[in-house]
């Protein structure tokens, strides 16, 4: 394998177009573009050549832009559900508990694989434990309590909620 500067000025531009697209800011694009080539370096050893070098430098930068999803991204337990966007608590313990109340009734239109992804995710259960108990994909997961969260958030901006 090439030296990791070579590996560098090589394919930087394109990882940091791909980071780019991932990310939508250049700021952390290049962050995880020298974290990439840091990981890459330590890990230059272990380059078997199972495939181009570019690929193996754009799995890594990959890796790490979904490790910095996962940080960035706490689950969120049922009591403070009201505060689902940041910011935008409910002013006094009445309107929290109705919207705790309004937040249930929610999840009970959705079918049962999808409450029990949600409902899990507030406990902290990791996606990988969930998915395999539901026989579904990690990434299903993700997805559909992403988009239940999402479908959450709209539906009580809409009703004043939040």
């Amino acid at each position: 394998m090439r030296a990791v500067e070579e590996l560098y000025a090589t394919y930087r531009d394109d990882l940091f177009r791909y980071l780019c697209s991932l990310t939508h800011d250049p700021a952390q694009a290049e962050d995880l573009l020298s974290e990439t080539f840091l990981q890459a370096l330590q890990s230059a050893g272990s380059f078997r050549g199972q495939s181009s070098e570019k690929t193996w430098l754009f799995g890594i930068a990959r890796n790490l832009w979904l490790r910095a999803l996962r940080r960035r991204r706490p689950t969120v337990p049922l009591e403070d559900l009201a505060g689902l966007a940041a910011g935008e608590e409910p002013a006094d313990a009445a309107a929290a508990r109705m919207l705790r109340d309004r937040i249930r009734t929610l999840l009970a239109q959705k079918d049962e694989r999808t409450r029990a992804i949600v409902m899990q995710r507030m406990q902290g259960v990791p996606f990988e434990t969930i998915a395999r108990a539901l026989g579904i994909s990690a990434g299903s997961a993700r997805v559909m309590d992403y988009r239940t969260r999402q479908w959450l958030k709209e539906t009580l901006r809409k009703e004043g909620l939040l």
